[in-house]
């Protein structure tokens, strides 16, 4: 069983974000999750390019930036040339879909699409064949900590099964209340990235609490 864990930033201390991503990676962290929020798209305002530049900097594992953003197209090449190797577009927000992940991957960065809650998982349809992760949004995006949608399952399921039927393994990442509670039955159902956030930097080891949700993910085996 294959799994990547994606600590999230959005819960660690943003005035130790160096140290923190040190901690992570510590703990085997394969990815390191940037919520990218501006306060139109989802009710908060996080961080921007400059930081995402900076945390290349000191970070030795992939940068898995998470674009929840209106007017993503305006920001695409920045994000990518200050060190993003995974940038993670709405579908919700992106008007022209297919030339959005399309200029990401000529950028040179793997092209992700994420899906709100509410938004059927057919709405990746057109371009299933052409991302290189799906992520299912288990909590509606905007703040740390929220409470697990247990519709999430089904959601992540019926995602793998669009992926097969357009003959992509894409990664489906899963972004929300990831604990180590549900991890296994995450993974059972498809999921093949976990981003926790509060789960593991609201915790005093996040380095601990990356390994622990690591083994019980691999309990889904």
């Amino acid at each position: 069983m294959s799994v990547r864990i994606a600590p999230s930033l959005l819960s660690a201390d943003f005035a130790r974000l160096a140290e923190e991503v040190a901690r992570a990676e510590a703990g085997g962290a394969d990815l390191i999750h940037v919520d990218v929020m501006d306060g139109h798209f989802v009710p908060n305002i996080t961080i921007g390019v400059p930081v995402v530049k900076a945390l290349k900097k000191v970070a030795k594992v992939p940068l898995d930036v998470h674009l929840m953003i209106s007017e993503p197209d305006r920001y695409i090449d920045a994000f990518v040339d200050a060190g993003a190797a995974i940038l993670t577009v709405h579908a919700e927000a992106a008007t022209h879909l297919h030339r959005t992940l399309t200029r990401i991957r000529q950028l040179g960065a793997k092209a992700g699409l994420a899906l709100n809650p509410a938004t059927p998982i057919h709405h990746a349809a057109d371009v299933a064949a052409e991302i290189d992760l799906l992520l299912v949004m288990s909590v509606n995006p905007g703040f740390g900590g929220q409470t697990f949608i247990p519709r999430s399952y089904d959601r992540i399921a019926e995602a793998r099964a669009l992926l097969t039927r357009a003959g992509n393994n894409a990664d489906i990442e899963v972004d929300g209340g990831v604990d180590r509670t549900n991890a296994a039955r995450l993974v059972r159902a498809g999921a093949t990235v976990l981003v926790a956030g509060a789960s593991v930097f609201g915790t005093p080891d996040p380095a601990a609490a990356a390994r622990a949700l690591r083994e019980a993910a691999l309990g889904a085996a």
